[in-house]
């Protein structure tokens, strides 16, 4: 397979999975985004995971339908996006919050080592 079909693949998943995730947000796993919500954030946790959602899903949107030639900028906003919510993470794990499966001390560490795929995803997608 040529890479850049590779590419094209990898970029319309990273959008799939972002509008996927987005729709969750407002939806069906809308409990569970909200156990990542740092209690420091000024928002109410629910608004938060709604906002985000709508940012997940204009994101993915947006590497699927915006023009080659913005290709690498919406790379690089997805990847600060995958940057914003990593303190919700750290919050998941600190805080020993269950969601998503992560219901363990472990899983919810192994969680925080994903986070640099999902900003070599992003970049490498778009570029």
């Amino acid at each position: 397979m040529k890479s850049n079909t590779i590419k094209k693949i990898a970029k319309y998943g990273l959008g799939a999975m972002l509008i996927s995730a987005g729709i969750g947000h407002l939806t069906f796993a809308r409990k569970e985004f909200q156990a990542q919500v740092p209690d420091w954030v000024p928002l109410e946790k629910d608004d938060t995971v709604v906002y985000s959602g709508i940012v997940e899903i204009a994101v993915g949107t947006a590497i699927i339908a915006a023009p080659k030639k913005y290709e690498p900028i919406i790379g690089e906003i997805a990847a600060g996006l995958f940057t914003a919510v990593f303190p919700g993470n750290i919050a998941q794990y600190k805080n020993r919050r269950d969601s998503f499966g992560l219901n363990t001390d472990n899983k919810r560490l192994a969680r925080l080592f994903m986070q640099p795929l999902l900003l070599f995803w992003a970049i490498k997608s778009t570029k």
